[in-house]
């Protein structure tokens, strides 16, 4: 509750709903069933399911999803035995969808490089330069990981890469540092655009009607319709833009937590974790996760509201996820990972394209 002063009621708080943000939750639903249906029925020695171990497999109020999807996408999945057959009834993939995820393996070579880049990045953010392995697990799908990334992709490069136990719990350490790689992609998209070393006195920089200012230490912006700023809050944006900060690489150690720099760097330190993950969002559990090895702060929720023009926190789905909002055009992904793209071809076998335009703009929710 509010208290009243003056008999004046306060303004409750607002925060500004995405539609074609939230739709994007919305529009993963099947896709991640239809991928996930996939991956179990390839890791069966048969290479189908019997459709009474379904059940084992997603649980019993999920088994009914998975039959649905089942039932509604043949030119995916295909059922065997029962009825008059003798056999019992099981799953597996139709002959097109075999041959589409056999492309399944080039897409993973392709990620390789990637993989082990971005995974040697998230651990240059840590203040030790190490992650418990349970918190990369947590985020392995987000980052496109392989399942098995511990045997499968640690162990080839022991030059990067090390597993130690700290007191009974492990841990992936770096082994070396290198400096090319403390480029965060918000300094990257500013040195592709010519604006990382930019010259502009500050005397001279205007402000934004959408709070977005050219400069070394400004982040992209994009308020949601309804939103209305003021010339105050976009003066306060724009000296919150120019300010300088210590690198998200920087160890955390060495930065006070209540400067306002430190703070504005706790910000680029959750752009660039998000930005290391291949659809550029991750639960707020997720992101908590992370909260001893990054010094999140304490209060990350109220951070991530307070830039919502940089994030966007969206409770469709299951659970609660953080958006970065300009790896997103409407709905879209700008850019794709190989190994989304070939999940997008494999989901073309449902026979029919994702809608690119979205219905509404975006309305607000009193929290």
């Amino acid at each position: 509750m509010y208290k009243t002063t003056g008999g004046r009621k306060p303004k409750k708080k607002i925060y500004h709903r995405v539609h074609e943000l939230d739709r994007v939750m919305e529009l993963q639903k099947k896709p991640s069933l239809i991928l996930q249906l996939k991956s179990i029925i390839q890791s069966q020695k048969t290479e189908s399911l019997l459709l009474r171990d379904l059940e084992k497999e997603v649980g019993f109020v999920q088994k009914w999803n998975y039959m649905a999807v089942i039932e509604k996408y043949p030119s995916i999945f295909v059922v065997t035995g029962g009825k008059s057959d003798k056999s019992p009834p099981a799953v597996m993939l139709s002959e097109k969808a075999k041959r589409t995820a056999a492309l399944e393996a080039e897409a993973r070579v392709q990620m390789e490089p990637i993989l082990v880049k971005n995974l040697r990045k998230l651990l240059m953010l840590s203040v030790d330069c190490r992650v418990p392995l349970d918190t990369i697990e947590m985020i392995g799908n987000e980052m496109g990981l392989p399942s098995d990334f511990k045997k499968s992709l640690i162990p080839l490069y022991p030059h990067f890469f090390s597993l130690k136990d700290v007191s009974g719990r492990w841990y992936l350490d770096l082994e070396n540092w290198d400096s090319s790689l403390a480029v965060t992609a918000r300094e990257e998209r500013l040195a592709r655009e010519g604006l990382l070393n930019t010259g502009e006195h500050p005397k001279r920089a205007k402000i934004s009607k959408d709070g977005n200012f050219s400069g070394p230490y400004a982040f992209p912006l994009d308020f949601p319709v309804g939103f209305r700023a003021n010339m105050s809050y976009l003066e306060e944006v724009r000296r919150w833009q120019k300010m300088d900060f210590p690198s998200p690489y920087l160890n955390a150690r060495r930065v006070e937590a209540a400067d306002p720099k430190a703070r504005k760097r706790a910000v680029a330190v959750l752009h660039e974790l998000l930005s290391l993950t291949m659809e550029k969002r991750l639960t707020s559990a997720q992101l908590d996760a992370f909260h001893s090895e990054y010094r999140l702060p304490a209060r990350l929720l109220l951070c991530l509201i307070k830039h919502h023009g940089i994030f966007y926190i969206t409770n469709k789905g299951a659970k609660s996820t953080v958006i970065l909002k300009e790896a997103y055009d409407g709905s879209n992904l700008t850019n794709k990972w190989p190994l989304l793209e070939f999940r997008d071809k494999f989901l073309e076998l449902m026979g029919r394209r994702d809608v690119s335009s979205c219905i509404g703009a975006s309305s607000s929710v009193t929290i």
